[in-house]
């Protein structure tokens, strides 16, 4: 991919790149939309990601191009929000924003040409890879120091405060921390991140839905306002709650009517990933995968019905991996709304077995499925020139 970036840049810019960098997207192994609700959470760094090259300029422009992108252009001395089909440069440009109120040092300009691997609109988190990517980039092409902690708050604040959406910091966390053949966990309250060993001849398969989502304009920023609702209510008997992620559910299910039916089943799925992260995280320790995989079973069950953030498409799809007997468990990965559907199998499912849960999913779906085997990998990182 490195060679495919540099031959854009030069095609575009008609020069080398002075810097390069990589940054995996993300598969959400457990814990849905507990991120922003100050819970714990689990993901990978996959091997697929964005690459991202870039060159100063002479002036204050910001020049941004990407494969099947339009071109986008802006001011350094001027940064706000693209619209229309520039509207993909408002992640790098939310991270030039994010860097220099940081204390980052920008004098003039740059170009930036990217390259993907991640299928867009999957749930696997481009966003996320292409806003570590720009930071490393820009770090080191402008002198600015950060860690791996400061570059994902980075990469949120982008994404929260400059494009829209009111994400926590799971896709940007495990973008930053990822390890070849480990999981990520978060405590998203404390943002104290571990890397945990993958159990061997365990695999991820992604079956993309092909139902496209963007967070932006979906329901995901309703799901986040109707969390802190819930949680304002709960507070009156639970003042020493800061987030969801402080109660249990029994302390939800004993204020639920006065929650009413829809804001007790939002608290009920954030209470209960919380509890099924923590079940996870212990029968990953015990070497119980058939646990691991009851407990992703649950968790989307949870999202098809308390959270509502599956789509039939995501339950046809879970529904023929449970079919599968070397599949451990399956769940939507990401915001949901569309997007993929996550398998964790052994190392018998193979691409055979793949190819017949895609052609059940097309028979009763009428839409092809997109299929990714994919590993857990190491994280963001600058690359060579």
């Amino acid at each position: 991919m490195t060679e495919a970036t540099v031959s854009l840049f030069h095609n575009k810019y008609g020069a080398a790149p002075e810097q390069m960098a990589f940054a995996p997207g993300r598969i959400e192994f457990i814990g849905n939309h507990t991120d922003y609700n100050g819970g714990l959470v689990m993901g990978a760094a996959v091997t697929e990601g964005i690459t991202l090259a870039v060159r100063r300029r002479e002036d204050q422009q910001l020049r941004f191009t990407s494969d099947g992108m339009d071109a986008a252009e802006a001011d350094l001395g001027n940064i706000s929000p693209l619209t229309g089909k520039a509207s993909w440069a408002n992640y790098p440009l939310g991270v030039i924003k994010a860097l220099l109120e940081s204390g980052m040092s920008m004098p003039v300009g740059c170009e930036i040409a990217v390259t993907s691997t991640l299928p867009s609109g999957a749930g696997m988190s481009s966003s996320a890879a292409f806003e570590l990517s720009t930071a490393y980039a820009l770090a080191a092409l402008y002198g600015f120091e950060s860690d791996k902690a400061g570059f994902a708050r980075i990469g949120r604040k982008a994404e929260n405060e400059f494009v829209g959406m009111p994400c926590g910091i799971l896709d940007q966390g495990v973008s930053a921390f990822g390890q070849h053949n480990a999981l990520v966990s978060i405590d998203c309250a404390s943002e104290v991140y571990r890397n945990e060993a993958m159990p061997k001849g365990t695999h991820f398969w992604i079956f993309d839905s092909n139902e496209k989502h963007a967070l932006v304009d979906s329901a995901y920023a309703d799901r986040h306002r109707e969390c802190h609702e819930a949680l304002a209510l709960l507070q009156q008997q639970h003042p020493q709650a800061k987030t969801l992620s402080d109660l249990t559910c029994e302390q939800v299910k004993g204020q639920s009517a006065e929650l009413g039916d829809l804001l007790t089943r939002r608290a009920l799925h954030i209470t209960g990933e919380n509890a099924r992260v923590r079940a996870v995280e212990a029968a990953l320790k015990s070497g119980d995968l058939l646990a691991v995989g009851a407990a992703l079973y649950a968790s989307h069950e949870s999202s098809r019905v308390n959270f509502e953030n599956s789509t039939p498409a995501l339950d046809a799809l879970v529904q023929e991996l449970a079919k599968q007997p070397e599949v451990y468990g399956a769940r939507l990965t990401g915001g949901g709304f569309g997007g993929a559907v996550m398998a964790f199998t052994s190392a018998d499912f193979n691409a055979e077995a793949a190819a017949s849960v895609a052609t059940a999913y097309q028979a009763t779906c009428s839409r092809e499925a997109t299929v990714i085997h994919t590993r857990a990998g190491d994280g963001a990182r600058l690359l060579s020139v």
